[in-house]
C-alpha cells in the first residue's frame, strides 16, 4: 500500500423506491480505500455492501454523496469510462473461446499491438497459474481455474481497481479456501487495490488488509482483522465476526457477577456489555486461580470437530458460553454431558463492547 487514496467515498447513500415507499440500502458511507489496499466489505444479506460496491463501479448512481477514484469526481460518470474492473461470482467467460483468447478480449477491443497482447497476456497467465492451459475452454477446466480466467481477464487491462462481488462464493469449502490465498498472493504480485464483497467471515479474515463491516446500510466497524476480531465496536459485529461470548450485567467495584462467578472489567462500574471468545476460556472441574475471570455452569452439549471440541456450557442464570478446547495432544473430551465444570480466561480477554 502507498498511503494515497485509490478510492473515497464521502457521505454516500442510495435509496429505492418499494411498493411506494422509500427504501434505503445504503445510509451514509463514508470510506477511503488506499492504493495497493485490499479491502473488504463484509456482512450479511440486504446489509449493503454490494450496492456500495456498484456505486463505486458505477452501475448504480448514489442518492447522495461522492465518489472519487485517484482523487478524481466520478460520481456521474458511466462505467466504461471508470477505470475500474469488475469480477462476479458467475465469472461471465466467453464459453466458445480459449482460455487465451477470454482473457486477450479486452486488449483486442482496444487495439492493442499484438506483441504487447501476446506478452500481457502471457504474464497474466503465469500469475494466474494457468500457464499451459491457454487452449482450453471454460467447459474443460475446474471452478477454481475458471475463476482464475476471470481474474486474468479483468487484471491484464491494468485497472486502477479490480471489484470483486463473491467471487468464490460457486465454489466448495476447500477449493474456496485455497483460492482465498491464491487472491491475495495475486493481488500483492499485481499491486492492484482490491475491493472485495464477502458474507464470509473467514474469508475477510484471511485476506483483507482492513475490512468494513456493514449492517443494515451503515458501517459499524472499519478496520484490520485482528482489531475486529478481538476489539469488537458494537455487539453486531461481536456476533458476526466468528464466535463471541456476550455477558451482559451491571459490574462493581471493577467485576460483573455472573453464573456464580465474577468476569474481571477493571476500572468498569454500571451497566456492561461483555465479549470473549470461545478459544480463550479453558473448562475444568478444578476451581480457577485467583485474579481470573470465572464462571460455573453445566455442559450442556458437547461437538467433536476435529482440530477442537466445541462445548455449550448452561450457567446458573440461563446463559449459555460456547467454549472451545483445541485437540493438540488429545482428542479425549475434558467434560461430558451434565458434568458440572469451570470456565476460565485472563483478564485482558475480557473485551468491553464501546470502549
Amino acid at each position: 500500500m502507498t498511503g494515497h487514496s485509490a478510492i473515497e467515498l464521502e457521505d454516500v447513500a442510495k435509496d429505492y423506491l418499494s411498493h411506494g415507499e422509500v427504501v434505503q440500502a445504503v445510509k451514509g458511507v463514508t470510506l477511503d480505500i488506499a492504493e495497493g489496499e485490499f479491502f473488504s466489505l463484509l456482512g450479511p444479506s440486504g446489509c449493503g455492501k454490494t450496492t456500495t460496491m456498484r456505486m463505486i463501479a458505477g452501475f448504480e448512481a448514489p442518492s447522495k454523496g461522492l465518489v472519487r477514484l485517484r482523487g478524481q469526481d466520478v460520481t456521474n460518470v458511466p462505467p466504461n469510462k471508470r477505470d475500474v474492473n469488475m469480477v462476479f461470482q458467475s465469472y461471465a467467460l466467453f464459453p466458445h473461446m480459449s482460455v487465451w483468447d477470454n482473457v486477450a478480449f479486452g486488449l483486442k477491443q482496444r487495439k492493442t499491438p499484438q506483441e504487447e497482447i501476446r506478452r500481457r497476456v502471457g504474464e497474466m497467465l503465469e500469475i494466474v497459474a494457468l500457464a499451459g492451459r491457454e487452449k482450453r475452454r471454460p467447459r474443460e477446466m475446474s471452478g477454481g481455474q475458471q475463476q482464475r480466467v476471470a481474474l486474468a481477464r479483468a487484471l491484464v487491462n491494468r485497472p486502477r481497481a479490480l471489484l470483486l462481488d463473491e467471487p468464490l462464493g460457486a465454489l466448495d469449502l476447500k477449493l474456496r479456501q485455497a483460492m482465498q490465498i491464491e487472491l491475495k498472493r495475486i493481488q500483492r504480485e499485481v499491486g492492484i487495490t482490491f475491493v472485495y464483497v464477502t458474507h464470509d467471515q473467514n474469508e475477510a479474515l484471511t485476506m483483507s488488509d482492513r475490512i468494513a463491516v456493514m449492517n443494515d446500510g451503515l458501517v459499524e466497524q472499519l478496520g484490520g482483522p485482528r482489531e475486529i476480531y478481538e476489539r469488537p465496536a458494537t455487539a453486531f459485529v461481536a456476533g458476526f465476526i466468528g464466535t463471541s461470548n456476550l455477558l451482559t450485567g451491571a459490574a462493581t467495584g471493577g467485576a460483573l457477577k455472573i453464573g456464580g462467578g465474577r468476569v474481571m472489567v477493571p476500572g468498569r462500574d454500571g451497566d456492561v456489555t461483555v465479549t470473549v471468545r470461545p478459544e480463550k476460556i479453558t473448562i475444568g472441574t478444578d476451581e480457577p486461580e485467583p485474579g481470573m475471570s470465572a464462571v460455573r455452569g453445566t455442559v450442556a452439549e458437547v461437538a467433536y470437530l476435529g482440530t477442537y471440541n466445541s462445548y455449550a456450557v448452561s450457567l446458573a442464570d440461563g446463559a449459555e458460553i460456547t467454549v472451545f478446547q483445541q485437540n493438540a495432544h488429545d482428542a479425549t473430551a475434558t467434560a461430558e454431558r451434565g458434568d458440572s465444570v469451570w470456565l476460565s480466561w485472563q483478564e485482558r480477554h475480557s473485551y468491553v463492547i464501546g470502549s
